[in-house]
């Protein structure tokens, strides 16, 4: 499985959602815009209302962009453990430990991206192929790294 691929398609993917978020936000001050009026206090918690929205697409754009750059620090190398860049192969399925994004497709088979901080990639940390791991009470088995 090609590595670099794999990360191009993250970037793209994040890159779009980035590109949605700033749309929405925009969207959003706009209509705010519009429901400047002098007709009282209904008015003036509508655009309350459309300001907190615009806050919480914020918040979400600024994670999209730290997981840009988060997404920066990793090399396409081979890794030997499970660690940050690394595909980890086990049982249950493909692992792409990197950015929590979730499922992405390639070379017909199905990869989850999860986040370093993730309870699954920090029971896996560490571990090499042919290890064990435990979550919830379930075993898996390492069964390949790249």
């Amino acid at each position: 499985m090609n590595k670099s691929s794999l990360l191009d398609i993250i970037k793209s993917k994040l890159s779009e959602k980035a590109h949605n978020f700033e749309k929405l936000i925009s969207e959003t001050r706009a209509s705010s815009n519009d429901t400047k009026s002098s007709m009282g206090d209904k008015y003036e918690t509508g655009r309350e209302m459309l300001q907190q929205e615009i806050n919480n697409l914020q918040v979400q754009l600024n994670e999209v962009l730290k997981q840009q750059d988060f997404l920066k620090t990793i090399l396409s190398k081979q890794s030997d453990k499970a660690e940050k860049g690394a595909i980890v192969k086990t049982e249950k399925g493909l692992f792409f430990i990197s950015v929590s994004l979730g499922e992405i497709s390639l070379e017909n088979q199905k990869i989850i991206c999860i986040s370093p901080e993730s309870p699954l990639a920090k029971a896996m940390s560490g571990k090499q192929e042919n290890d064990f791991f435990s979550l919830n009470n379930i075993n898996q088995k390492i069964i390949e790294i790249q």
